[in-house]
């Protein structure tokens, strides 16, 4: 079974003091190393190259967070794909090994993805949604968990993820053209197809964002397109409302439990922000390009 290793980078040089030697010591590995750099402005590309990559570089009006994805898988010649983003680094030499171990250990398995822990600066809001989306157990998911899990059914995070390659082709791929949320886009088509997503809690790295107020705003302006053009995704697994109440009460009791009650108007106000981005979002046909480049994260996506 050959695996192959895919990493999209973008002035990756910060994070590959941590990642390159992360990725050496891995147990498992790859048979292919491929690297998509979206026109890398410091040493990314020929760091990447003298580590063993083959890396292939694109214009950043190109990429796209699907489409690109789409056209790396292409480029291969395995049987397994592991994603990871520049900024995920393995949290131990068994990570790839463990993953794969996860998909391999059902048949119907389509999609594992693993467990994402707080870098050790983290703050603690950003290390609480670690901590929220990823838990310390892992599960296997079905079509028949949406009644328990509704819109969390389909989560799941290419941040680190391995597909079976013949699962991901027979639901159509990435997508050619999302704003993100790729991802959940796949996992909804695996499980609709009857696939299983995997949680692998035992296979870790090290990712997380303190995000300011405002970037809260436009990452969930782009989910909000983005579930408001899929809409056949709310329509299957249910909407997100109730998962995102208990998120906010799970982010009270983290600032309860670290005596720190006087951020709670923070929390208010960034569950505002929000929630008025992801209705902004899909609301977004009714908005100006030069309005929606301003209001979303991935502005370039606009152009």
């Amino acid at each position: 079974m050959r695996v192959a290793l895919i990493i999209p980078t973008r002035n990756a040089g910060a994070h590959l003091d941590r990642l390159l030697p992360a990725l050496a010591e891995q147990t498992l590995q790859a048979d292919e190393f491929l690297v998509v750099d979206s026109a890398s402005h410091d040493d990314t590309v020929a760091r990447m190259r003298a580590a063993g990559a083959r890396v292939e570089v694109i214009e950043p009006s190109q990429f796209n967070h699907g489409g690109t994805r789409r056209w790396a898988s292409q480029q291969v010649q395995a049987d397994v794909l592991i994603y990871l983003t520049q900024d995920a680094i393995p949290a131990n030499p068994q990570s790839f090994a463990r993953l794969l171990a996860n998909l391999l250990s059902e048949p119907d398995i389509g999609v594992a993805y693993g467990r994402q822990l707080p870098h050790a600066d983290a703050g603690l809001l950003g290390a609480q949604a670690r901590r929220f989306n990823y838990p310390s157990q892992s599960r296997t998911k079905r079509l028949a968990d949406a009644a328990e899990l509704g819109i969390k059914t389909c989560f799941s995070s290419d941040s680190f993820a391995a597909y079976r390659r013949e699962a991901l082709e027979a639901v159509g791929g990435f997508p050619e053209d999302v704003i993100g949320s790729e991802d959940a886009y796949v996992a909804a088509r695996l499980l609709l197809a009857g696939h299983a997503v995997r949680y692998a809690a035992d296979a870790e790295v090290r990712h997380s964002h303190d995000y300011r107020v405002l970037d809260e705003f436009r990452r969930y302006f782009d989910i909000g397109v983005f579930y408001g053009r899929e809409r056949w995704i709310g329509q299957a697994f249910g909407a997100a409302g109730g998962e995102g109440l208990r998120y906010v009460k799970a982010e009270l009791r983290t600032l309860q439990g670290a005596g720190a009650l006087w951020r709670i108007p923070e929390v208010l106000l960034r569950t505002a922000c929000k929630l008025l981005g992801y209705r902004l979002g899909h609301l977004e046909a009714h908005l100006p390009c030069s309005i929606k480049r301003r209001l979303s994260m991935f502005s370039t996506y606009w152009t």
